[in-house]
């Protein structure tokens, strides 16, 4: 049996209807914790939405986990630290540990602010993947 799950959490404009968190007290509508339905070992990841002019309303930082941002769609902004940065489709932005986060959807932003945020800990990844292993020989399956 091969080691892998496939999630359907539906296109962009379902993810609005997802309610979750990692407590009862941070849970709200638009946040899906994606490592809470499949497996993960070593990454986390919760896919978000936020309507125009809602915003997380509250600061967070880690000491161990680093967090990369994607932004899909809609127009927001970011809280670093004493930073305020513009986000949308597109943009990316990596939080390492002790950085002080927040964000919004501004409220003129076309549409819901979208976004991925995957965590990882642990050790560093080196620069170059060293536990790969390719084969240039095998068909591909369609």
């Amino acid at each position: 049996m091969s080691d892998y799950e496939v999630l359907e959490m539906g296109g962009l404009d379902e993810w609005r209807g997802h309610y979750g968190g990692f407590r009862p007290e941070s849970s709200r509508d638009g946040r899906r914790v994606v490592d809470h339905d499949l497996t993960m070992q070593y990454i986390g990841m919760t896919a978000n939405a936020l309507e125009p002019g809602e915003e997380a309303g509250y600061w967070h930082t880690h000491s161990r986990v680093e967090e990369l941002y994607v932004f899909l769609a809609g127009r927001g902004q970011m809280g670093l630290d004493d930073e305020v940065v513009d986000v949308g489709p597109g943009t990316v932005v990596r939080v390492g540990q002790d950085v002080w986060r927040t964000w919004r959807c501004v409220p003129d932003s076309p549409e819901q602010l979208r976004w991925l945020c995957i965590r990882a800990g642990g050790s560093e990844l080196p620069h170059l993947p060293d536990d790969s292993r390719r084969d240039n020989d095998r068909p591909s399956p369609w």
